[in-house]
């Protein structure tokens, strides 16, 4: 499978010549405008049920912007920002705006515009209409999982991946290598993606030295500083949710059927382009095979699926558990397949399927009603504004006091800026899960590990906390410092209690 550029796509605004790059660029400024102010609005819906994992990410770059120091508190230095380039990107824009909750917003609004330009130039190029860019675009904002992802590193990641794209498809080998380091700093396991995008082009290693010249450059500096300064290369999250692998009976693998169990239309809305991928992509394949011209074009669009595709292998081969924004990466890529498939073949059939589909994510978006205290799709046992204000409460309770966790860290850690441990913010912690890796790992697994905690500090002890927090819906501690109810979809309503760690009975996980 391979594909070369098309210098001239069937449009006609496509000509060569000064005035048609003019009406282009303004049409790129009006487009980036309308996605932008309408980008902006969406953030001021959906900023108040930001998951959970969204405040690890803002914690880290509050703490950067604001302490210049890489943790998730300020006690100590951890490893378990799973994306460094979204950490630096919010803390930049935190030193600016003093505030990392705007930030998330104007990161999601820039993530969104280069989003669109990007489908919009490759779409272009492969002589797809015009509609295909801003209604790709809407259905990826509005699937149901992807929403319910916004500040984490999925929709920065999708934005790179596709200006991957653009770039393979214009034979420019140092951009292709500039934003292939990019998306390794973004999340490594996405290149798995950049691999099969780039491998698929004809004369696929052509430029090779400049390609790879423009990833070392861009991705090895941070990944040496990391080794040397933060003990891991890889961040600590790696090894600490293979460590998880399940939830009980559910793994990624079977991961869809356990949030059918609690959101049924929000999982076929948020899956439905993987299994329509299933169809699409084997007819696809056969029509290219017959020589057709029409489906060459969308050789690009099918890598990236097939990049997807594989991603999604790997994460059933690591046995993880099935956080739901693991499946982002294969549901962005088998997205824009499907509607650049649909738009090249049945451009009217295509664009009425886009549209119903996004219309009917956002009437199930609104369903329970504006705003939403919870995303559409979740696994937190509380909302992140109520973890919030118990933040701010354990704030004043423990006074200086180390307080352990009960599972979920990061709003809590991002309200109380005080020291909550857990192995997401106690490098000491992380020890132990380190051996218990290398112990379960092969000969091969052994090796990396090893090489890559190097310089990873194993004499560091778990932080000993002097409070703990406990999560249960039956028999309360005979002793409770403070008791606060909680409830979510997920789990139901339940009493979390701050008590001493002399009271706190053995933890028992969240899932």
């Amino acid at each position: 499978m391979s594909w070369t550029p098309h210098t001239a796509p069937n449009r006609g605004a496509e000509a060569a010549g000064p005035a048609s790059s003019q009406v282009r660029g303004v049409s790129d400024r009006r487009l980036a405008a309308v996605v932008g102010l309408v980008s902006a609005l969406v953030f001021v819906v959906l900023q108040p049920h930001l998951i959970d994992d969204t405040y690890i990410t803002l914690s880290y770059a509050k703490n950067l912007a604001l302490h210049g120091h890489w943790g998730l508190i300020t006690e100590g230095t951890s490893n378990t920002a799973t994306s460094p380039l979204n950490v630096l990107a919010l803390a930049a824009l935190t030193v600016v705006l003093r505030d990392a909750e705007v930030a998330v917003g104007l990161l999601f609004v820039l993530t969104q515009v280069l989003l669109v330009l990007g489908l919009r130039r490759i779409g272009d190029r492969q002589g797809l209409p015009s509609w295909f860019a801003p209604v790709t675009m809407a259905v990826l904002t509005l699937n149901p999982l992807l929403i319910s992802s916004v500040g984490l590193e999925i929709g920065l990641g999708a934005a790179a991946l596709v200006w991957l794209m653009v770039f393979a498809a214009e034979r420019r080998p140092l951009a292709v290598g500039v934003v292939a380091g990019l998306v390794a700093l973004i999340r490594l396991d996405l290149l798995v993606l950049v691999a099969v995008v780039v491998l698929a082009r004809r004369d696929a290693f052509a430029g090779l030295a400049r390609t790879l010249a423009g990833f070392v450059g861009v991705a090895l500096p941070w990944f040496l500083f990391s080794w040397l300064a933060l003990g891991s290369a890889v961040p600590d999250t790696l090894v600490i949710k293979t460590l998880q692998r399940s939830w009980g009976a559910w793994s990624f693998t079977n991961g869809a059927g356990l949030y059918w169990e609690h959101f049924p239309l929000e999982t076929v809305l948020s899956f439905l382009p993987l299994a329509l991928v299933t169809v699409a992509g084997p007819v696809w394949l056969v029509r290219l095979l017959r020589g057709s011209v029409a489906d060459r074009r969308l050789v690009p669009f099918a890598a990236l699926a097939v990049g997807g595709a594989l991603h999604f292998l790997a994460y059933v081969w690591l046995d993880v558990p099935p956080y739901h924004w693991y499946y982002g990466p294969s549901i962005i890529a088998a997205t824009v397949f499907l509607l650049a498939w649909g738009a090249r073949l049945r451009a009217r059939a295509g664009l009425a399927a886009g549209l119903a589909l996004a219309t009917v994510s956002a009437l199930a978006y609104a369903s329970p009603g504006l705003p939403r205290d919870f995303s559409p799709i979740t696994s937190n046992h509380a909302t992140s504004e109520r973890y919030r204000d118990i933040g701010q409460d354990i704030a004043t309770i423990a006074q200086g006091r180390t307080v352990h966790s009960a599972g979920e860290i990061g709003a809590l850690a991002y309200s109380c800026d005080c020291a909550i441990v857990d192995l997401f913010s106690d490098r000491g912690a992380v020890a132990p899960a380190i051996e218990e890796s290398e112990r379960r790992s092969g000969t091969v697994g052994r090796a990396l590990t090893e090489v890559n905690f190097r310089f990873f500090d194993r004499s560091q002890r778990p932080m000993a906390p002097e409070l703990v927090l406990e999560v249960t819906a039956g028999v309360p501690p005979a002793k409770a410092l403070a008791t606060w109810t909680i409830h979510s979809p997920w789990a139901g309503t339940q009493q979390l209690y701050l008590v001493g760690a002399a009271d706190a009975r053995p933890p028992k996980p969240m899932w």
